[in-house]
């Protein structure tokens, strides 16, 4: 079973694939605009938060048009292994540290059943990029929190709806 959530996935610069084999085994594949793919597996404990982790980037980086954001790079040609290698943080351009900063919080509110403000999610990553030696980020409204918190739960209740063997096709426009 495929679910396509774009009507024009053709003219994306980004096909997304997410594929639930079981319940503790994810694909992703992300196929570029010129053909060309990169493909991660994920197996056991992993598995079973690494596609909500990856729904959040997509939420994150749509929602809020950050476009050197983890999906933005794949776009540019980055391997989803090139992201695990020793020192990848280092080569990370500023937007895309904060757009994971990003992900890491609204990954954590998830967890701990908790909806910050805007204000708690502002400071914690204006925080985090000064430790870490990074450019500010834009603050963040009440708002902007609020849409990416529902296409994330959009994007959640289509993947919990998936059954094993089937792929969540999500389409990325760098400039939509």
């Amino acid at each position: 079973m495929v679910r396509y959530l774009s009507e024009d996935i053709a003219m994306s610069d980004l096909l997304i694939r997410l594929t639930k084999r079981a319940p503790s085994d994810y694909v992703l594949t992300c196929v570029r605009a010129d053909g060309s793919t990169t493909t991660q597996r994920t197996h056991g404990e992993s598995a079973k938060s690494f596609p909500f982790h990856d729904l959040t980037h997509f939420a994150v980086e749509t929602v809020l048009g950050h476009r050197q954001g983890f999906y933005g790079l794949v776009c540019d040609g980055w391997q989803l292994a090139d992201f695990t290698q020793p020192g990848t943080s280092a080569r990370l351009p500023d937007a895309a540290v904060a757009n994971e900063a990003l992900v890491g919080l609204f990954d954590g509110e998830r967890a701990s059943g908790t909806q910050w403000t805007a204000a708690g999610f502002n400071d914690s990553l204006a925080q985090y990029l000064k430790t870490a030696g990074r450019a500010p980020a834009a603050p963040l409204s009440e708002n902007d929190l609020a849409r990416v918190r529902a296409e994330h739960a959009r994007l959640a209740a289509l993947w919990h709806a998936l059954p094993v063997g089937g792929t969540l096709e999500l389409a990325y426009a760098r400039n939509p």
